[in-house]
């Protein structure tokens, strides 16, 4: 692998995310929510997990390519729309991603590790895999949570943060809790913690 072949890779996939529609304010500035996204896990990813390989810079960078396209809306409510909806757009993400590396050249072992990390394959047996969970949950809990708690009530959001501390690894654990939270969502996750088990 290469790193010119790693920097197209992830130019294409800010060229497709800068499509998106939805827009996030950024410093006064509205932009392109999946590019913003893709942009907060690299950088997440760069800080957990420095030296990181090319396929999981791929994968932090990808994990949401295109989202806007399948819409939670076009699935039957309930847990089972939900997760057929999840598990559609972690094929979706992957199919894309491959599309991208073939086009830059890269081998098809390069682009099965790829996809095998965007479908969240192993966790907790693979130690990219786990990587990749972790920038996702602290990507998550700096940048969104505070805004997801403030539409539903506390029991939910606190079963919530107890689903997610249990996706993460003790080093995903101290980067979540070196965030500086909001009150409110600070007091949340506390209280979540607060009945979890120690690492």
């Amino acid at each position: 692998m290469s790193e010119p072949r790693l920097a197209t890779v992830l130019e294409a996939i800010d060229a497709a995310n800068a499509a998106d529609p939805n827009r996030v304010t950024v410093e006064g500035e509205a932009r392109a929510a999946e590019l913003v996204y893709g942009a907060r896990m690299s950088e997440a990813l760069g800080r957990l997990y420095p030296g990181a390989s090319e396929h999981l810079s791929i994968a932090a960078r990808g994990q949401h390519i295109e989202r806007w396209t399948s819409p939670r809306a076009g699935y039957a409510q309930g847990r089972v729309g939900y997760l057929k909806w999840r598990k559609d757009l972690l094929d979706y993400h992957a199919r894309r991603l491959a599309e991208i590396m073939q086009d830059a050249g890269y081998q098809e072992s390069d682009i099965a590790r790829v996809r095998s990390l965007v479908r969240k394959e192993k966790i907790k047996y693979d130690d990219e895999a786990q990587a990749l969970e972790d920038v996702i949950c602290v990507v998550f809990l700096e940048h969104y949570f505070a805004d997801f708690a403030a539409k539903h009530d506390d029991a939910k959001v606190v079963d919530i943060v107890r689903k997610t501390w249990t996706k993460m690894s003790p080093r995903g654990h101290e980067a979540a809790l070196a965030l500086d939270l909001p009150k409110r969502a600070g007091r949340l996750v506390a209280a979540a913690l607060a009945d979890s088990p120690a690492d």
